[in-house]
Parts: structure tokens; sequence; C-alpha cells
């Protein structure tokens, strides 16, 4: 056996670094399934459950505009175009105007206070198991989709939007 254990060694070795290379790879890899939804791209579908414990299924809103916010309230950018939204959200509701704003799953009492701080009237969902997070595949908060009433992608904004980016948009989605 004693001239057989090096090449032993070196069979496992090698069988440890295929199998641990693809966990890794698979990890890293799979956790963005492939990238940003890009425009003219249908939006991948998920299930949440708002502040009030009701579940939306993105599938339910076909057939209207959509804009779809990730934000979370540790991000300064998300805290200033929240009320943005608000206003834009009051502005176009009756012309057919969904927001979804999807939470990065920060805690009940820290989404409910921010929620009562400014008001919010559009649907605070939760993604409290970051799984629509990573089947948006983001990188950066805030994200902002724009959704045309057929499920595709009309626009992606990755950052922080005035209230005037956000009207422009939406008067483009709602056309």
């Amino acid at each position: 056996m004693g001239k057989y254990r090096k090449t032993v060694q070196i069979v496992i070795l090698l069988a440890v670094l295929v199998v641990g290379g693809y966990a890794i790879g698979n990890t890293l890899f799979a956790a963005n399934e492939g990238g940003i939804p890009k425009i003219g791209e249908q939006t991948p579908d998920f299930t949440l459950v708002d502040l009030q414990g009701n579940t939306h299924n993105l599938s339910d809103y076909k057939g209207k505009a959509v804009v779809i916010n990730f934000w979370g309230s540790f991000c300064p950018p998300c805290v200033k175009e929240m009320p943005e939204f608000e206003r834009q959200y009051e502005k176009w509701k009756d012309a057919g105007l969904e927001i979804l704003a999807i939470n990065l799953s920060e805690d009940t009492l820290t989404v409910n206070n921010f929620v009562r701080r400014f008001d919010l009237s559009y649907p605070i969902l939760r993604d409290v198991n970051r799984k629509t997070e990573h089947k948006y595949g983001l990188e950066s908060y805030p994200t902002t989709f724009f959704v045309l009433p057929d499920g595709t992608v009309q626009d992606v904004f990755v950052g922080g939007m005035s209230e005037e980016d956000i009207d422009s948009r939406v008067d483009k989605l709602l056309q």
C-alpha cells in the first residue's frame, strides 16, 4: 500500500478541488440567475407578502403598468426617493400605475416605522428570504424596473432617482 499512498492522496486532493470548485462556482453564479432583466425581457414572477399580510403575485398585475422598486431604509438614495415615488403614485394611480416597493429583508418594525414616517400608500412588499432580490440579479440599491402591461421591462434604473426621473419614465410607461 505504501507505493500507492501518494497516488491515492493526489486523487483525493483532485476530487476535493473539483467538488469544492463546483460548489463555490455554483453558489456564486446561481445567486444571479442570469443577471438583471434587460429591456424587452419578461420580468421574473414573484410572490411576496405586504405589511398587512396580503399576498402579491407579479403575474396578478399583468395588463397594468408596474414600477418595481427594490429598497432599504439603510440606503440614503432609497430614503430620498420613496416620498417621490409616493407623489408620483398619487399623480398616476388613476391612470393605471401600480408601484410595488420591495424591501430588502429588514425587520418588520423598521419597515413599518419607515412607511409611517413617510405616509406611503402603495404596496410595500417583504423579500424576507431575498429570493426575489436574487432572481432579479440585484447588485446595488435602489434598483427600479419599469414594466409594461405585457410584463416586459421598458426601463431599468440602478441608483437613486429624482422625482423628474420617475415622472418622465412613468409618463412613457403609461403611453
